[in-house]
């Protein structure tokens, strides 16, 4: 099934749809500030087990919180990696923190880090909000050695509507994928740079 959305003043009616899709371990497609990605809740092994069935076991899955002081919950953050947050959230950026102990051993699998998006785009916020926990996130892309992503919502629910229990279409997405920022050693370091410049 796929259902529009605008991301400006997201419909109240499709945000609960897709949080009951979420609640009840169903996998959807959503559009992000950066590409389109596979989304369920934190709290469904069952859903992260599919999204990783879906994503052949591929291990490159975040989560996407609603604020800072919801990454705090999922994460730790020392001081100064939180005024970096602070600088560049919501934004195109995926910041590695270690893992507290509220992120499930399933969706961790032996790793201490986490991955953590807070993208600009009212979509994905109103979902955490309403549905009240992070939404394990991965990026929807193409299975070949050269990454492309795939950024129009009809041609998403073409291959993986079978595969999914919803995908949103919020208009056309961005063909690359977030900056990825490694907060876990003595220094903050980029491991992919992507869309955005992190102000460090």
């Amino acid at each position: 099934m796929i259902v529009k959305i605008y991301p400006q003043n997201p419909n109240q009616k499709v945000i609960d749809q897709v949080v009951n899709v979420l609640e009840n371990d169903g996998v959807i497609v959503y559009p992000t500030d950066t590409v389109y990605a596979f989304g369920c809740s934190l709290k469904s092994p069952k859903a992260i087990e599919k999204l990783k069935a879906i994503r052949h076991k591929d291990g490159n899955m975040s989560i996407v919180c609603s604020d800072l002081r919801h990454i705090s919950d999922y994460a730790k953050v020392e001081t100064p990696v939180f005024k970096v947050l602070k600088r560049n959230l919501p934004g195109p950026f995926t910041f590695i923190l270690r893992a507290s102990g509220k992120v499930p051993d399933k969706f961790l699998e032996k790793r201490k880090n986490v991955g953590v998006r807070i993208p600009e785009n009212e979509i994905p916020l109103k979902i955490v909000e309403y549905l009240g926990n992070p939404l394990v996130t991965a990026s929807v892309k193409d299975d070949d050695d050269v990454i492309e992503y795939t950024t129009d919502p009809e041609l998403i629910h073409e291959k993986y509507g079978s595969q999914v229990d919803l995908v949103l279409d919020g208009g056309y997405g961005n063909n690359e994928a977030s900056t990825v920022v490694d907060c876990t050693g003595d220094e903050i370091e980029i491991v992919r740079q992507g869309l955005g410049e992190v102000i460090l």
